[in-house]
């Protein structure tokens, strides 16, 4: 907040004009509408501050970072520790490490990525398709269901992926007869 004093466009006017009664309500209705906007523009600096912002601001960078959403029914303090985390690991989207980042964050504790990734000369891949191997203890506030959805998100589309749960594997859900679901 800035030092400008309450009466501030009232302080504006001829000292003749003051004296009117009328006036002065008149003109203090209009006061009271741009201060309320003042102050939306005084905020603006602090308006892309994770630690400052309202949570619902917090949604809306989220969303900027490629994020679907950021769940309403976390603390606020959650919500913030998942951007600032997001914002921080973008740049590793896709990889061992950013997968590890984001999924600790959201299951609340270690995650085991075991994977067949590499950088190969052209022509010296090995013919195998990618893989990797994601293990959690819990999903933490997130169920199986959402939990599987983000790693799926996260997770590059060529790369075949098995999602292990406390030791279950949770994905690819096996269909009957021991076939593989899509």
């Amino acid at each position: 907040m800035t030092g400008r004093p309450n009466d501030w466009l009232l302080r504006q006017l001829p000292y003749g004009m003051l004296s009117e009664d009328f006036f002065v309500r008149f003109v203090s209705i209009f006061q009271e509408q741009a201060g309320t906007l003042l102050q939306h523009a005084d905020n603006l600096p602090y308006l892309a501050d994770v630690d400052v912002t309202p949570p619902a601001m917090v949604r809306h960078m989220g969303e900027w970072l490629g994020m679907p959403g950021i769940d309403t029914s976390y603390p606020a303090a959650t919500q913030r520790r998942i951007l600032r985390t997001a914002a921080q690991t973008l740049q590793w989207r896709g990889t061992v490490r950013g997968l590890t980042h984001l999924l600790e964050l959201y299951s609340g504790g270690p995650v085991h990525v075991t994977e067949s990734g590499g950088v190969y000369r052209e022509g010296a891949a090995p013919d195998d398709p990618a893989w990797a191997v994601l293990e959690v203890d819990s999903t933490g506030p997130l169920s199986e269901s959402d939990f599987l959805a983000l790693v799926l998100d996260e997770v590059p589309a060529h790369v075949q992926v098995e999602v292990r749960v406390a030791g279950r594997t949770v994905w690819p859900v096996l269909a009957e007869e021991g076939e593989m679901a899509s």
